[in-house]
């Protein structure tokens, strides 16, 4: 398989830089993935930047923690849309899911894909963070709420993806919603044990290694 038709590329570092976003920009183009993950302030840009190109757009919202009110979720999602994003990854509220407050997790969810329609929606769970009781939760509302994906980790916690975590979600969610799995995946190999458990889509920082040939 063609990994790249399945990549991420991402660069969401607080620091990152206007020519940091050109170089992931012309990387993308060069290694021709399938989109790149970015901070809706560089959405405009990346869209100027990718015009003519068939690498997507995926801005995140309420990152990296997801405790921000959904308004806010919501604003910010329709802004980078506006913009130029073609796909929407938004941080569930971990806070709220930890409380047992599963009816304000759920409608949280719902409001931002309703407000974005048919705008493919990633919710991430920071699976480092949860238990298994709380993956099979937190799966379960995003079945509910009809994202179309999980996303495994936001980069900026203790630990990311596993294959562990990717097999809980798989079964609980039986081919319901699609899997992207992100952090800690560095090198082709790694990539590739991901793709073999049945994730649908992998991210990657720009200093993933690959083999010549892939």
């Amino acid at each position: 398989m063609n990994i790249f038709e399945h990549i991420e590329l991402t660069q969401l570092n607080p620091s990152t830089t206007e020519r940091d976003i050109i170089d992931l920009c012309l990387e993308a183009k060069e290694r021709q993935v399938y989109s790149i993950c970015i901070n809706s302030s560089y959405v405009a840009l990346s869209k100027e930047l990718l015009n003519n190109s068939k690498v997507k757009i995926c801005s995140v919202v309420g990152f990296p923690f997801g405790n921000v009110d959904t308004k806010s979720k919501i604003h910010e999602a329709k802004t980078a849309i506006k913009n130029g994003a073609e796909e929407i990854d938004m941080v569930i509220n971990l806070g709220l899911l930890k409380s047992k407050n599963y009816v304000s997790v759920l409608k949280d969810i719902t409001d931002v894909k309703l407000a974005i329609e048919e705008t493919p929606l990633k919710v991430i769970l920071e699976v480092s963070e949860l238990n298994k009781n709380e993956i099979l939760k937190a799966c379960q509302i995003c079945m509910d709420a009809k994202a179309d994906f999980i996303k495994t980790s936001t980069g900026f916690s203790k630990g990311g993806a596993t294959l562990t975590a990717v097999k809980i979600i798989k079964k609980t969610i039986k081919g319901a919603i699609k899997i992207c799995a992100f952090h800690g995946i560095d090198d082709e190999e790694t990539a590739i044990k991901y793709f073999d458990t049945g994730v649908h889509r992998i991210g990657v920082t720009p200093d993933f290694k690959t083999s010549e040939v892939v």
